[in-house]
């Protein structure tokens, strides 16, 4: 496992070890969660700039299939330690652009030309989920239910363009689109523009590539919205990874937030 941040790496391998399978995990610093030494049976900790070391870790450990879990923070792309790393300096100049799927395609790629497989990585995890349902008592109405699918739309288009997975709509006003700032800081930009009441949508690509960037929200998101006293959390249903759904519906239960699965 190629494994990033927050907590999708180590629900990964807890459903992974669940399955019988053995995990090597390559662990980047300043992104991946030391938690996750306990979740695995070897974790190999590299630099970023490093990063095609994760290669030899993998053939040395007898490694043919590998799955990309959790983010690397996508500021990074611009810091130092990629400016002065010449194998990324590389990788990145060999792509036509910077997009999700460029990078990642990239990187899928490379992993193969060395013998390597990529799975899907929603493998193991179907149970986290959800599928077509309104996951909190509170039910959107009417206006929230047209916000709800005029966003849906939206963020298909966006989705097409790998531009991102999430927009922010509010009273059919296109409020936020999310770039590279990714979820949460796209929550706090949007309660600064329209303050309460928005709604949150996020969905997959039209063209998703299931190996790597499904989207994922989770307890942040939650907390994130209801601190801007936003009034829906939609996903796309069966296609949305929810982290920590229970204390997250739990909340939005106590806070008014209503949290669907479309």
């Amino acid at each position: 496992m190629i494994a990033g941040n927050r907590k999708f790496p180590i629900l990964f391998a807890q459903a992974a070890k669940r399955k019988g399978c053995h995990i090597v995990a390559v662990a980047v610093e300043r992104d991946t969660s030391p938690g996750l030494k306990k979740f695995v049976d070897k974790i190999h900790w590299i630099k970023l700039k490093d990063f095609s070391q994760a290669f030899d870790i993998f053939k040395e450990e007898g490694v043919v299939n590998v799955v990309m879990a959790g983010q690397i923070s996508p500021r990074r792309l611009f810091s130092k330690e990629v400016r002065n790393s010449p194998e990324i300096k590389e990788l990145l100049e060999s792509i036509v652009d910077k997009r999700a799927d460029t990078i990642f395609g990239a990187i899928a790629r490379r992993l193969e030309s060395v013998g390597l497989q990529l799975l899907d990585s929603t493998l193991f995890m179907q149970e986290h989920m959800p599928g077509k349902a309104t996951l909190t008592k509170k039910e959107p109405d009417f206006n929230l239910w047209e916000d709800i699918y005029f966003g849906f739309d939206l963020a298909k288009e966006v989705g097409c363009l790998d531009i991102g997975q999430t927009v922010a709509v509010k009273n059919k006003a296109i409020v936020a689109v999310e770039a590279l700032e990714g979820t949460d800081n796209l929550i706090r930009r949007a309660g600064r523009l329209a303050r309460a009441g928005i709604v949150l949508v996020k969905v997959s690509k039209p063209k998703q590539d299931k190996r790597f960037d499904i989207p994922v929200v989770g307890l942040n998101t939650v907390k994130n919205l209801i601190r801007i006293k936003a009034a829906c959390l939609a996903i796309e249903a069966g296609k949305t990874l929810f982290i920590d759904r229970d204390p997250s519906v739990k909340l939005a239960n106590k806070k008014g937030l209503a949290i669907v699965a479309i």
